[in-house]
């Protein structure tokens, strides 16, 4: 990030990271619906493909419309990078990737989208990797889950789709004791109810096709990079903290310096998974973005509303929004989350599965 004035989250949701065109002082960042890009000479194609100087090779990797929007994301979340891809599942493992080797484990709250459970019980099997699902209520037992195989730690600010909110600073704290990196996702808040970052967390992923993007035409997802890691503090990390083949031998933590995991994640994790944003989807989600903190304030003020008159409803048995007094989550409301619990709520009828089909 540059240094500079200090914006508010409006003025950063439309101007992080755009600059007005140099040549025609254009505002607005265009689509740049390329695939590669012109080399001055070959003296700077070899700086860009040994990872010395920073810029455009293949869209693949990076992409000047891409680009805008990792960095405007960061900048909301409070992160000094992040990388962009096609969905919030290929953010997870983008997440995952540097950190995990056959053998190792995550760590992961119960309370998760159920895409996520699926991934992390069957999915990532496949690649040698495993999760222990723990419910992190019980600080206790994710400290006692942690193993000498434990890589991270994965939870979401606002649970999808429950509403169940994590005691972000309590979870930080084990992972931070154990030298572990929090992973946060905070689709279901976005960085305008939450801030993980704030609270400890090292990584934050993101679904931007929900509430980011706001309007339903484009999948994608994100990475945001807190900076705060040392990738180099232990041996668990050898893909941020050793040599690199395929670079030279570089070491990412150590040539990147705060910014090792955003770097791996463009040079490594898309140039090899491909798991790539392109710049329409990018051009959109920037477009739902300047919206972000409107739509986000609204949905809270209208699920808080719904959510307490349904609570009050005889055909109702229960529901589970974290805005209600009656939750027990309702305190950390006020900490984690203070301008609201966000949108998503669970309600439970009586009668059961007929009484919902009714509904």
């Amino acid at each position: 990030m540059e240094d500079g004035p200090t914006y508010g989250f409006d003025t950063l949701q439309i101007h992080a990271g755009s600059r007005p065109d140099p040549v025609t002082g254009a505002r607005q960042t265009p689509i740049y619906q390329s695939t590669a890009y012109v080399f001055r000479d070959a003296e700077h194609a070899a700086a860009l493909f040994n990872l010395q100087e920073v810029g455009y090779i293949y869209s693949r990797l990076t992409n000047p419309t891409v680009s805008v929007l990792q960095e405007r994301i960061a900048t909301l979340e409070g992160g000094v990078g992040a990388v962009c891809c096609s969905s919030g599942h290929a953010a997870q493992i983008m997440a995952l990737f540097p950190l995990m080797s056959p053998g190792c484990n995550v760590i992961a709250s119960t309370r998760l989208y159920g895409g996520t459970v699926t991934q992390f019980s069957q999915t990532i099997r496949r690649f040698g990797w495993s999760a222990k699902f723990v419910d992190f209520d019980d600080v206790e037992a994710v400290k006692n889950a942690i193993d000498e195989n434990t890589r991270a730690v994965f939870c979401e600010s606002i649970a999808n789709p429950g509403g169940y909110i994590t005691d972000l600073k309590a979870i930080s704290e084990i992972s931070d004791d154990a030298g572990l990196p929090l992973i946060v996702d905070n689709t279901t808040a976005t960085p305008y109810l939450c801030r993980p970052i704030e609270y400890g967390a090292t990584l934050v992923v993101h679904s931007t096709t929900k509430y980011m993007t706001g309007n339903g035409t484009v999948t994608g997802g994100c990475v945001v990079d807190s900076g705060k890691f040392d990738w180099s503090a232990n041996q668990k990390f050898p893909s941020l903290s050793e040599p690199e083949p395929a670079y030279h031998g570089l070491r990412f933590h150590e040539t990147f310096g705060a910014l090792a995991f955003t770097f791996h994640g463009i040079a490594v994790g898309l140039r090899d998974l491909g798991m790539t944003m392109n710049p329409q989807a990018a051009h959109y989600t920037l477009m739902g973005l300047e919206t972000l903190s409107l739509r986000m304030q609204r949905h809270s003020d209208n699920a808080k509303q719904i959510a307490s008159w349904l609570a009050e409803q005889d055909t109702v048995e229960s529901v589970t929004y974290a805005g209600l007094k009656s939750s027990p989550y309702f305190a950390r409301v006020k900490t984690i989350c203070p301008k609201g619990a966000g949108g998503l709520f669970t309600v439970a009828l009586k009668g059961g599965y007929d009484s919902c089909i009714k509904f």
